[in-house]
């Protein structure tokens, strides 16, 4: 729902590109950098209450954000949401492996889980268009609180709580570093198209964050009770769904992020009608969804995964080729073969994750792979939107300098495609055509190129991916292992 109402919310809060990048992050960053820390909670003090909480807090904060007034203060709601989902979502799968612990009936409910992402995919951009053609942007996210109050009557009646008594105590000096680092990461990639590149400010943050991550990294070694067991990824099976997982939400959300942009301020669709104009990529994802973890199963997860990572790069390659005078059809057949992509990744990846770990610890295996999701996408909005920015940036800046406009104008129409469009439409006729003509041309370079380094990065984990014809370190596989290893 939020990537279709960014448009909606860039007119509104008048907030520029890389401020839409921050609404999209900030619950990211916030998600993935306490997932693992909340995860370990519900394992050692109760899943069904914590997965509670995380409802309270989540629905409070779409509260707050369907209310704010700045793109600023939307940001910080969007973090207050993180922090709910952070709680409640790791609960979601320590639940069901509680629950259904013969292998076949927990194989069936991951793939139920992951088809309900497929559901969501699907009906959200729908709903979000739905209540944007009838309310204002803050409905979009107005409508999270009823469902947060449904969820908690269901789960008081329904979810049996489990813990379990050799979880180890959460790790807050982890959680708080993991973040920390992720979000100076982010900023500085974010923020680069505006500071440079060169910015002492852009340098001084990535520098930072390369420093963080390695103090957060000795500090998982050296502490009895880490809140990422850096021995998990001795386990190659694990190692590789992780790192999958993290690469396809990075081209998902990214593909989302740039595409419901281009339906509505290129194409001219209204929000409801990009919504349903996505629908292709969430029908193929709750359809193939399912069904993969058993073709998984039957001819080796890396075969199938290897083959999903191919398609989404073969779909980003299409989309990399849209013009400005572009139509749908352009759009529509590189969409279907995104969602079965994704779907052919997402649930073997998540089934290999939680079968590879040991059973008393469902809640980091939970928790690591939806860290591993919300990094990928927060990196996927971060560095393709950056692309877009830096391509459109570059482009406008000459052709609005020739103009010789008041230098606050120039500065909103350089900060995204969606001030332009206010701008233009504000102008006398033949000149704001101009401006709109030249701003969205500008916008699709930079989108298309942001689709070809997307294409290259997906690609080449695709090949990564696929089975040698050997076996890791000389060994032979055993049990789960030939999943990920058959030749």
């Amino acid at each position: 729902m939020l990537n279709v109402a960014l448009p909606s919310i860039a007119r509104s809060l008048g907030a520029s590109a890389s401020q839409l990048q921050w609404v999209v992050d900030a619950y990211a960053i916030v998600f993935a950098g306490l997932l693992l820390s909340l995860g370990a909670l519900g394992d050692r003090v109760g899943r069904k209450w914590v997965f509670m909480d995380g409802l309270v807090v989540f629905g409070g904060g779409s509260a707050f954000a369907a209310w704010s007034q700045t793109a600023d203060v939307l940001t910080a709601a969007r973090a207050l949401m993180g922090l709910g989902a952070a709680a409640l979502m790791p609960c979601t799968l320590s639940i069901l492996t509680n629950v259904f612990t013969q292998e076949r009936d927990r194989v069936r409910a991951i793939g139920v889980w992951s088809g309900t992402t497929g559901l969501g995919v699907a009906l959200g951009p729908i709903l979000g268009g739905f209540l944007l053609a009838h309310f204002w942007w803050g409905s979009v996210f107005l409508v999270n609180v009823p469902i947060a109050l449904v969820g908690l009557m269901a789960a008081a009646w329904l979810v049996p709580n489990s813990k379990s008594p050799s979880s180890l105590r959460p790790d807050g000096l982890g959680a708080g570093l993991s973040t920390l680092g992720l979000g100076v990461l982010l900023w500085g990639i974010i923020e680069a198209p505006d500071r440079g590149w060169t910015s002492p400010f852009i340098v001084g943050s990535l520098v930072v964050a390369l420093v963080v991550v390695g103090v957060f990294v000795a500090w998982e070694r050296r502490i009895d009770h880490p809140m990422l067991p850096l021995a998990f990824f001795a386990h190659r099976r694990y190692s590789v769904a992780i790192a999958a997982l993290a690469l396809v939400l990075f081209a998902l959300l990214g593909m989302f992020f740039l595409m419901t942009q281009y339906l509505q301020f290129d194409l001219g669709f209204s929000p409801l009608e990009a919504g349903v104009r996505m629908l292709p990529v969430a029908v193929a994802l709750l359809i193939i969804a399912p069904l993969s973890v058993l073709v998984a199963r039957s001819i080796g997860t890396k075969y199938v995964v290897s083959a999903g990572l191919a398609l989404v790069a073969i779909s980003f390659g299409l989309l990399s080729r849209t013009t400005v005078s572009g139509t749908y059809r352009d759009c529509f057949v590189p969409f279907v073969i995104a969602g079965v992509g994704v779907a052919l990744s997402l649930a073997p990846c998540t089934e290999s994750v939680m079968g590879s770990l040991p059973k008393q610890q469902p809640g980091a295996g939970s928790a690591s792979s939806d860290a591993a999701l919300q990094v990928g996408g927060a990196l996927g909005v971060a560095v393709l939107g950056t692309a877009l920015n830096l391509r459109y940036q570059h482009l406008m800046a000459p052709v609005v300098a020739r103009a010789s406009v008041p230098a606050p104008i120039q500065r909103l129409i350089e900060s995204s495609l969606g001030a332009a469009l206010t701008v233009a439409h504000r102008a006398p006729k033949k000149l704001g055509s101009e401006l709109a003509t030249l701003a969205r041309r500008a916008f699709v370079s930079g989108m298309d190129e942001a689709l070809v380094i997307a294409t290259a990065v997906v690609a080449v984990a695709a090949l990564v991916f696929l089975p040698s014809r050997g076996l890791p370190d000389g060994a032979a596989p055993s049990g789960d292992e030939k999943s990920l290893y058959s030749p």
